[in-house]
């Protein structure tokens, strides 16, 4: 079976795969500290759980935004299921061009995301992650990254809310009651959760201005059930979208592997 790990700045999930079906997947906090030994821990314990063992595992392929993880998951990987995992990043075959001023700017994740989103739909689109930070990329209809804007994620936006307003306690982030708030739990909430709707719908439509089409929008990430239904502008939610792209490149770099060993 194939292991797909995506470490994000918040939480790292993993997904695992047998030929082109998740059989299962699982969310944890990213842990900067955490060792490779500690890794191990975990993962078994998860495996034991749901019937895995770390012998079914054959391939892992891995994509980090958090650059001292990386070290730690590749010595887990040689360690604990005796392989070398590919990484995403420069000189990885995706298949999409990178229409970016530094390709290699562009975060991993954004690009994983890019091509399962293509690759499904096979349209222009915008995908949409709702991660640590929300980020919109634009993919033309002929399967090229555009580019995309960043912004600062629903999570972070509140948490610098509560630090920097003395009188203003931390809050839960969900869909209040009216926006019209008659206390100030749920008037920051209306605030944060209406207003993070807004720069959503925004951002979109500015970027299906710009690009003058009329691209089909994918929703991403943690939050990003919570968002999709009093948004305006996103069609759909795909939870698993970057677990599928992981899987997607590792099959495109193996069959290029296969390939150059038969020549």
């Amino acid at each position: 079976m194939l292991l797909v790990i995506d470490v994000g700045n918040t939480n790292t999930v993993l997904g695992l795969y047998r030929d082109k079906e998740l059989v299962h997947s699982w969310r944890l906090t990213t842990d900067k500290a955490r060792t490779a030994d500690e890794w191990a821990m975990v993962i078994h314990e998860l495996f034991s759980l749901n019937g895995f063992h770390f012998p079914d595992i054959g391939n892992v392929i891995i994509s980090c935004v958090v650059p001292p993880l990386l070290n730690t998951l590749e010595t887990l990987c040689d360690t604990y299921f005796k392989l070398q995992p590919l990484v995403v990043g420069p000189g990885i075959k995706t298949g999409m061009p990178i229409h970016y001023d530094n390709p290699r700017e562009v975060g991993a994740d954004r690009i994983v995301n890019a091509v399962a989103a293509y690759a499904k739909k096979q349209s222009s689109l915008i995908v949409v992650d709702f991660g640590t930070a929300t980020t919109f990329d634009y993919l033309s209809k002929r399967g090229e990254y555009l580019g995309g804007a960043i912004a600062p994620g629903l999570s972070i936006s509140a948490e610098a809310l509560y630090e920097r307003a003395s009188k203003l306690p931390r809050v839960e982030i969900c869909c209040p009651p009216q926006i019209i708030a008659k206390n100030t739990v749920n008037s920051m909430q209306a605030g944060l959760f209406y207003g993070y709707v807004g720069l959503v719908d925004g951002i979109v439509g500015r970027m299906k201005q710009e690009s003058r089409e009329n691209p089909r929008v994918i929703a991403t990430g943690g939050l990003a059930s919570l968002i999709a239904p009093y948004s305006q502008t996103i069609d759909e939610v795909d939870n698993s979208l970057t677990l599928e792209g992981l899987r997607i490149i590792y099959e495109r770099n193996h069959a290029a592997e296969r390939e150059s060993l038969n020549k």
